[in-house]
């Protein structure tokens, strides 16, 4: 009887699992939701998994690196922070050094504003040295003429025995000039310097009026420098004396205000006062600025303040006329010497910026050979570019 049920029990395990695959296939989203709910189930019956371990602490040099606030103690009450950061301490500011006057401005500090050192006798002949002051110096207080002495008063036995005078400096200097360098001969040709001729040395100079003159032409043009100098003079015209630059004592009891109105900036009427008032206190005088070795000159001018160099190596060369006068600080000399050698001097200043036509050093080595004579060499450079270089080559 087994054996009769076996095939029939078969029998029907074979249909339900025929049923169940085509209600599967009919079905599949439901057989997936039962397919969960067994998966559920079993998952139900398994213990819990382990929690996972908690992530490492961080390295202590990482905590050290990390910025905190320290909390404030229990009995510290916190300090409200400033609205505005305390202001920083500065340092205080350094006077900036005197300007650099302009070349076109060079003729005001030989130039006297009443005329009156125009030469009236340039047939007196006096001993000169190109390595020491040639001109006639006028005391700005006194009036006073302080100059070399005239030939005719020498006893003939304490003459020396080669005598250079006022009448033969220009001419031995460019005598000199041609020998060290013969391409300066047509240069010397077309330009007469009048500054160290005869007439030129005959020329009285105040040097008070003649330094003020130069911080006057600092960074403006020549016609406006003559215009503020005519103002500055118009301030102190009194008793018919039209004209006349102010003395010292004058200049140093006026107001910076009223010296203003001339025309002058704050600092320059500052540097004009100041020069009167060393002139006044007789720090200064045509007599030391006619003795003096040059390097003590430079340093005693260089001391006062509103002058730079520019302006005490102009006033030696125009002002005292000295021969041996040489500024590496002058452009046109620069740009005059570049040419002069034979560099392109348009296509260095095309490149812009801060003008070098040529290094200190090169100017300093291409003058040390016309020395004692370097005032006109100088002289020289600036109008090198009027003349065609090609003739002196």
């Amino acid at each position: 009887m087994l054996r009769a049920l076996v095939p029939i029990a078969v029998s029907s395990i074979s249909r339900f699992t025929q049923s169940s695959q085509a209600f599967l296939t009919v079905h599949p989203v439901m057989a997936a939701t039962r397919r969960s709910s067994r998966l559920n189930g079993r998952a139900e019956g398994k213990p819990p998994a382990e929690a996972m371990p908690p992530p490492p602490p961080a390295p202590q040099s990482q905590l050290n690196k990390r910025k905190r606030k320290a909390a404030p103690d229990a009995g510290e009450v916190p300090q409200a922070q400033p609205a505005t950061p305390p202001r920083k301490r500065t340092q205080p500011m350094q006077e900036p050094p005197p300007l650099t006057p302009t070349p076109s401005a060079v003729k005001v500090i030989a130039e006297a504003a009443d005329g009156s050192n125009k030469a009236r006798n340039a047939t007196v002949t006096r001993l000169a040295d190109p390595r020491t002051t040639n001109a006639t110096l006028l005391s700005p207080e006194t009036s006073r003429l302080v100059a070399s002495r005239d030939i005719e008063a020498i006893s003939p036995s304490k003459a020396p025995a080669a005598r250079t005078t006022t009448q033969t400096l220009l001419q031995e200097a460019c005598e000199h000039l041609i020998m060290v360098d013969a391409r300066l001969k047509p240069l010397i040709e077309k330009n007469h310097c009048r500054v160290f001729s005869p007439e030129g040395l005959a020329e009285r100079i105040d040097p008070f009026e003649s330094l003020s003159s130069g911080i006057i032409s600092q960074q403006v043009s020549g016609a406006a420098a003559k215009s503020i100098k005519a103002k500055f003079v118009a301030l102190f015209d009194r008793d018919g004396a039209t004209g006349r630059f102010p003395h010292p004592s004058e200049v140093a009891k006026c107001s910076i205000e009223k010296l203003r109105t001339a025309g002058l900036s704050q600092r320059k009427a500052e540097y004009i006062q100041g020069l009167a008032e060393k002139f006044a206190a007789g720090e200064l005088s045509a007599q030391m600025l006619h003795d003096v070795p040059y390097d003590e000159l430079v340093e005693k001018l260089i001391a006062v303040r509103g002058l730079g160099r520019w302006s005490v190596e102009m006033f030696a060369c125009f002002g005292l006329k000295r021969m041996d006068v040489f500024s590496v600080g002058d452009l046109g000399v620069q740009r005059g010497m570049a040419a002069f050698v034979g560099r392109d001097v348009a296509k260095l200043k095309a490149k812009g910026g801060k003008w070098k036509y040529m290094s200190e050093q090169d100017m300093l080595d291409l003058s040390s050979k016309f020395a004692p004579y370097r005032s006109l060499f100088m002289w020289l450079m600036w109008r090198v570019e009027e003349t065609d270089v090609s003739t002196m080559e």
